[in-house]
């Protein structure tokens, strides 16, 4: 049998179980590499066939629909992920024709399609012939509008736009285009210290560290790469890997105002886990006490892990519907509604994201969202502040959502929140006059997150 180098066959594994399984790549990815025992170069060989090939996806299957002389659709899909990993390599990594034809079509034995030997050989070697500008030029050519920047920036044409709406609310329509080739960009892994337990201050002027400052985040550390489980603070649980938009979500609750001893707090969404720690590290020195709810027990469990860090003083997890708090009788003077989203706003992280959600999931999820946020509501205390994010900037879930639940419920005030996350953040933020926050990619080097607190103004 043909040898085939580890990180290519790593790699096609990584995209079956993506498309078969709904595996999420940047969770499956590292530890299919730790099991593998690739070292540094394969590793992010490994690492750069699977992301580039997910993000580019939209655009490698027009390529290829043009090389094969038939639509993807009729292609086996063992197939497609092989022929999707050869154009990666020839039209973004300059590997030579020669090894990605030779490795492909062994790729395509060992899955045993060998069938499809020929055809593969056929369809990279005819992709090979044309310089990525060439093809560029080709598979453009005759698309406009929506449908173009669909395939150069390999989006559904939906996302692009909902993407342009959410930045035509801020007059920015103009910058599309950045956005979208931000969402293609690789992010640089981002970490939260958590306050009180890791100082980032220290970890910066150990010329030891692997850390470098974050950006916007007062909390943020940055990396050059490299296995963070490795990392001794990571490992320990006082640093956590952690988008710094997220943060500031999370920080927007905690800073908005001076917590008082005694606060009762909730994290109604609480998996997997990321935002709870922060706020769980807030809390213990404001002298606050949190409660984190989480409906599905295995994320539930993966936030009891985020807060093994603190010990016998770890905050109680509960597992259980969010919507059930309401109507439950308790109060709490902060609440946290990481609602559940599409995930637009992370698509450079999770770029599978992209391929599997469609319009018709956003129904759903709107009307989760509001009646979460109708329990969040009832749930809050007079004069309590409510977070309310999205991981998203699709209209439907950011602005329309608050506009919504401030019709409903006519007790609900929006908090400067563009001026609370101004406050907070290392940096400018030029963020636009608007009750709410939203952080984007391409200008802040975060995740798109959307963050509006609200508060009940009733005695």
């Amino acid at each position: 049998m043909s040898r085939v180098q580890p990180a290519r066959q790593l790699a096609v594994e990584v995209l079956a179980a993506v498309r078969e399984s709904d595996a999420y790549a940047n969770l499956l990815l590292p530890a299919r590499i730790r099991e593998a025992r690739l070292d540094g170069a394969d590793a992010g060989f490994a690492t750069e066939l699977v992301y580039g090939t997910l993000r580019m996806q939209g655009y490698y299957d027009a390529v290829i629909a043009d090389a094969a002389r038939r639509p993807v659709s009729r292609i086996d899909p063992p197939v497609l992920d092989i022929l999707r990993l050869g154009a990666h390599q020839l039209l973004s990594m300059r590997v030579p024709a020669y090894a990605v034809s030779d490795e492909s079509v062994e790729l395509v034995r060992r899955a045993r399609v060998s069938s499809a030997a020929g055809f593969v050989n056929g369809v990279l070697r005819t992709i090979a012939r044309r310089s990525g500008e060439g093809w560029r030029e080709r598979v453009l050519a005759d698309r406009h509008g929506s449908d173009r920047l669909a395939v150069e920036y390999s989006h559904p044409v939906w996302i692009v736009d909902a993407v342009r709406a959410a930045l035509a609310l801020e007059g920015a329509a103009d910058e599309l285009a950045e956005l979208l080739a931000a969402d293609n960009a690789s992010p640089q892994l981002a970490f939260a210290a958590l306050p009180g337990l890791q100082d980032p201050d220290v970890l910066i002027a150990d010329p030891d560290s692997p850390f470098s400052t974050g950006v916007v985040s007062p909390i943020a550390l940055r990396s050059a790469g490299g296995d963070p489980a490795r990392i001794p603070e990571v490992a320990a649980g006082r640093v956590r890997v952690q988008d710094e938009g997220s943060q500031l979500a999370a920080l927007a609750l905690s800073r908005a105002r001076p917590v008082r001893a005694g606060e009762r707090w909730l994290d109604l969404c609480a998996g997997p886990g990321g935002k709870a720690a922060v706020l769980a590290a807030e809390a213990a020195l404001g002298g606050a006490r949190l409660l984190a709810n989480e409906l599905v027990p295995a994320r539930a469990g993966l936030v009891r892990n985020a807060f093994a860090v603190f010990g016998e003083a770890a905050p109680e997890v509960v597992v259980g519907d969010g919507r059930r708090f309401g109507a439950a009788g308790e109060r709490f003077d902060r609440i946290l509604l990481d609602a559940p989203c599409t995930g637009l706003g992370a698509l450079r992280r999770r770029p599978e994201a992209r391929w599997r959600k469609s319009p018709s999931d956003l129904s759903e999820l709107v009307a989760l969202q509001a009646q979460l946020l109708d329990a969040a509501v009832g749930a809050l205390a007079p004069g309590g502040l409510l977070a309310y994010v999205t991981c998203s900037p699709h209209p439907a879930e950011t602005r329309e959502q608050v506009d919504a639940a401030l019709a409903r419920h006519h007790a609900l005030r929006t908090v400067d929140t563009a001026a609370v996350v101004t406050g907070i953040a290392r940096a400018p933020l030029g963020l636009p006059p608007a009750p709410s926050a939203q952080l984007w990619p391409h200008r802040h080097g975060t995740d798109a997150m959307f963050i509006q607190l609200l508060t009940r103004v009733e005695a």
